[in-house]
């Protein structure tokens, strides 16, 4: 199975190394999102905050009832104290605009409050039950998605559903209703000038519901952009080494000035659209200026008005058109939540590991018992990469692994911890088809060392005690003494609480791996996984390791992949894999005497050593296996 450590530089099966850009394998098939199902999403986050939805919605509605105060107000001013001079209304009208005026503050302030904090939580809520279905998706699911498109599923799309949640749903469904009650006033004044302002309203409503449809697409793709950005800068990021190594700054610049670019364009398209909606905002307000100007001042002339009248008729229209027009604003804020909610249903829609160990057993403990019975596995159709493979490896023995590179070694490990299914065949664990096995179960009975040896950004005690939450302090620095990690960790000033750094960056190699080790001795598991566990060791830290390897794997199942195969005279069994197959089996001895494939292998690498070692000045180059790959392609497109 071939390792990602870096986007764009693989390694593994094929022992080659190169920044081309390497084809993904198939992501697991999506369920098609459509926009019942966004709609469907959105009302459960509503009802699930249904009690602040209505505490905010009644304080929406007092506050929008108290604004109706000040333009019923005018027309008494106007037509009665000014008009008739009846001087006794003006404090009473005062008073009430002054009243409506604070229960408007008082009630704005409690809506932002109440909502303010739904929002956050229903963000909060989303973020939370997205990583953990992402946590529990299959392994194949991560190696044909980039980490920045996942981060952007769990960070950024569940930041629009505050528009759902907050002030915009129920600004919206607040500004309806005052628009309805405001149109029944606008009736009552005058209603021809009333049914020609609701047809150009109308259309201006329709303008935007097209404006919607055309924005939707867009938002979504904004967020599929900026994920495609967001990743592939954090791989340049994370693989700082590597790009400076070989001089690749200029290209990473290339590669995300066209993904920037491409955000750029889809910005500048949203925006476009938005700002027709704002201008067509503005054309209403100007069209209705223009009728209240001419058939408002008709209409006074020929008695059918008063002053006053037109004056509470202008600040009524401006209580209707205003919650129409920021529609423009709000739709746009709550299209762009629902395009979020198609990228977020994307994912929950995937089936989890644990969706498929709901229909499973518990396991128990396990004795250790692996067998493959003509397994076959490949990662792209046809191309199969193990090809009938079959073995037993006893409870508590340890199986050993070797081949040239793109053998299938690491695949048969992955297939070991249930990362990938066979295509063809069944592994057995304990005479039961580990396919009927319930994974949190089986897993919680592994441990591994694999070639990349991730640490997480703590200290060395967090990352030991990794392996088994709850571990004490003297357990932890028992498995590090097994381990040989008590010599270095003992010349930090912190000691134990050292922090590592990002992957473990502040720690060597050899010490990464010995860490790694520890965290494994720390997890005490019946089947044990060693990808290459001593590779980052020197030749003197090999042999106290392997002292410890010996003391971990007594009484467990083991596989080991080793290069070294002077590291592996040990092992019960040893699996000799050639181009998916297995060639020879057998102990260290007997197959040197059989003086086949193994013979070859352990001869070519005995002359290595040996020369390198007679002749350490010599530039020694062995003769690759397999072809050079063709240079990298520069500027490769997001």
């Amino acid at each position: 199975m071939a390792h990602l450590n870096f986007r764009g530089m693989r390694t593994g099966e094929h022992g080659a190394r190169s920044t081309v850009r390497m084809p993904r394998m198939d992501p697991p098939k999506k369920k098609p999102v459509t926009v019942s199902a966004a709609w469907r999403e959105a009302r459960d986050l509503v009802w699930a905050h249904r009690r602040r939805l209505a505490i905010g919605l009644s304080l929406m509605l007092v506050s929008r009832l108290a604004g109706l105060v000040l333009p019923f107000t005018s027309k008494y001013l106007i037509d009665d104290v000014l008009g008739n001079n009846r001087t006794e209304l003006l404090m009473p009208l005062a008073l009430a605009a002054g009243a409506a005026t604070l229960v408007q503050a008082v009630t704005s302030f409690g809506l932002s409050q109440i909502l303010g904090v739904a929002a956050q939580r229903a963000i909060t809520d989303m973020r939370k039950r997205v990583q953990a279905h992402v946590m529990r998706l299959p392994i194949r699911y991560f190696d044909s998605t980039q980490t920045g498109v996942l981060i952007a599923r769990i960070m950024s799309d569940a930041e629009g559903i505050r528009n759902l949640v907050g002030t915009g749903l129920v600004q919206l469904t607040g500004g309806l209703l005052t628009a309805l009650l405001g149109i029944g006033i606008l009736f009552w004044l005058n209603w021809r000038l009333t049914v020609i302002t609701i047809l150009v309203l109308s259309a201006f409503g329709g303008g935007m519901a097209y404006a919607f449809r055309t924005l939707r697409p867009l938002f979504r793709e904004r967020g599929k952009i900026n994920a495609e950005v967001t990743g592939r800068l954090a791989e340049a990021l994370g693989g700082i080494r590597i790009v400076k190594s070989y001089t690749a700054e200029k290209r990473e610049e290339i590669v995300f000035t066209k993904g920037a670019h491409r955000l750029f364009r889809n910005v500048a398209k949203s925006m476009t659209g938005v700002s027709a909606t704002t201008a067509g905002g503005t054309v209403v307000i100007g069209v209705i200026g223009v009728l209240m100007i001419s058939l408002g001042g008709r209409a006074i002339l020929a008695g059918e008005m008063t002053l006053g009248d037109l004056i509470t008729y202008i600040f009524f229209i401006g209580l209707v058109a205003a919650p129409l027009i920021s529609i423009a604003s709000i739709g746009t804020q709550i299209t762009e939540a629902f395009a979020g909610l198609d990228r977020i249903r994307e994912i929950l829609d995937m089936k989890t590991e644990t969706d498929e160990d709901a229909a499973r057993q518990p396991i128990g403990g396990l004795v250790g018992e692996v067998v493959f019975e003509r397994v076959w596995f490949e990662y792209n159709p046809g191309q199969p990469v193990l090809r009938g493979v079959s073995f037993r490896a006893a409870p508590g023995t340890t199986t050993a692994l070797v081949g040239s590179s793109g053998s299938g070694k690491s695949t048969l490990i992955s297939l070991v911890m249930a990362f990938n299914r066979p295509t063809k065949g069944q592994v057995l664990v304990d005479g039961r088809n580990l396919a009927d096995l319930r994974l949190i179960d089986y897993r919680e009975q592994l441990a591994s060392v694999l070639q990349d040896n991730f640490l997480f950004d703590g200290t060395i005690a967090d990352n030991v005690g990794y392996a088994r939450p709850g571990a004490g302090r003297e357990a932890i620095k028992e498995a590090c003494r097994i381990a040989h990690c008590d010599e270095f960790i003992s010349q930090f000033p912190q000691g134990y609480d050292t922090i590592v750094g990002e992957r473990g960056i502040k720690l060597s190699g050899g010490q990464r791996q010995r860490v790694s080790i520890a965290r494994a001795i720390l997890a005490n598991p019946r089947i044990l996984l060693l990808d290459e566990a001593t590779s980052s060791l020197d030749s003197e830290s090999e042999q106290w390791i392997q002292d410890g390897l010996r003391r971990l794997r007594s009484g467990r199942t083991t596989f080991v992949i080793a290069h070294r195969l002077s590291t592996i005279r040990s092992a019960d069994q040893i699996l000799v894999l050639e181009a998916g197959e297995i060639v020879e089996r057998g102990t260290h001895a007997e197959l040197l005497a059989l003086d086949g494939r193994y013979r070859q292998l352990y001869d070519k690498q005995y002359q290595i050593e040996t020369d390198l070692f007679i002749n350490p000045g010599e530039d020694f180059t062995p003769e690759p296996e397999k072809p050079v790959l063709p240079p990298p392609r520069v500027g490769t497109a997001l």
